[in-house]
């Protein structure tokens, strides 16, 4: 039974008394039996839900009950609004069109003098920084990935991996991740018997088998989904050395990016690139002496990149 649909069929009391038991179950999109258990979840929840018999009998809330109005101070309404449109731009959100249902819905219940004040928020205001490009996930599959990693429960995912491959694998979920504009889940993947990390907006499906689980003492998701994304396979391995504190390379390289060891030497970076002209840039812009041990195309990008900015510059060739 779905949280979404018992919401469904009481907005559809609300709007349209007295539907008949076939004609909520063909807006729903289930059976009749369905919709007797919705309407008694109802009734447990404190909403009256009376079911006239007979060939033209249907379902009606009690006469008399009315929903409380929702009542938002101008505070509430600003934060949930801007929540809304942060998790729009962000990709901290779910499915394709709950964020723009959602703010048509809290717009339309608020009164009009707080409604114009509110709406006044979004349209005149600016960003510093482009919208991340972002895939959000459908909501059964997170609200599932997330019921089984709190209760331990192992699940079937139904997944699309990048190359577009369908497969089905049973997860041990220890934990779900937000990061840089995406959602991911890390757990035990009984297929290869190793801990993985999935994107959640690939996963179709995520149905409980009946298993329970124990995920590992002192398990860090947010860790794991961060080093495993760092070891991704690309073209190029690159090694070099910084001349800096690792508290400085902390904090100017993302551990999303690289992997970052204290040496006696200085700080070993160990990161993989698909395009050394922007390993180039990037180790340019740091501003700390380097060292490139691996590979040695790098040296020729940065040769070539130092060239470029001289001549940008107006010097002559270093």
């Amino acid at each position: 039974m779905t949280v979404t649909r018992v919401l469904a069929l009481l907005e559809l009391l609300q709007a349209s008394p007295g539907l008949t038991g076939p004609e909520l179950a063909a807006r729903l999109e289930v059976d009749e039996r369905t919709v007797r258990r919705y309407a008694v979840k109802l009734a447990e929840l404190g909403v009256p839900v009376e079911a006239e018999r007979g060939r033209y009998g249907g379902y009606r809330l009690l006469p008399g009950y009315k929903l409380p109005p929702l009542m938002l101070t101008d505070d509430e309404a600003t934060a949930v609004v801007l929540g809304l449109l942060a998790g729009r731009r962000t990709g901290l959100a779910v499915g394709q069109a709950a964020t723009e249902s959602a703010l048509a819905k809290i717009q339309r219940v608020l009164p009009r003098a707080l409604r114009e004040r509110v709406d006044a928020v979004p349209a005149t205001l600016e960003h510093t920084r482009a919208p991340a490009p972002v895939s959000t996930p459908k909501a059964g599959p997170l609200l599932a990935l997330a019921e089984a990693a709190r209760h331990g429960h192992t699940v079937r995912l139904t997944y699309r991996s990048w190359r577009g491959d369908d497969s089905e694998r049973d997860l041990d979920p220890y934990g779900i991740v937000f990061h840089s504009g995406r959602w991911y889940v890390a757990g035990f993947d009984h297929n290869s018997g190793e801990i993985r990390t999935f994107r959640v907006d690939r996963v179709a499906g995520a149905e409980r088998t009946g298993q329970v689980f124990d995920a590992p003492d002192g398990f860090d998701p947010v860790a794991h989904v961060v080093g495993s994304l760092s070891a991704v396979p690309y073209r190029h391995e690159v090694k070099v050395l910084l001349a800096t504190t690792m508290e400085e390379a902390a904090g100017r390289v993302p551990a999303s990016t690289a992997r970052l060891t204290e040496t006696p030497g200085g700080i070993l970076l160990e990161t993989r690139a698909e395009r050394l002209s922007g390993m180039a840039q990037m180790l340019a812009g740091l501003g700390w002496p380097f060292t490139v041990i691996t590979p040695d195309e790098l040296r020729g990008e940065i040769r070539a990149l130092a060239r470029r900015l001289a001549e940008a510059a107006g010097d002559p060739e270093p």
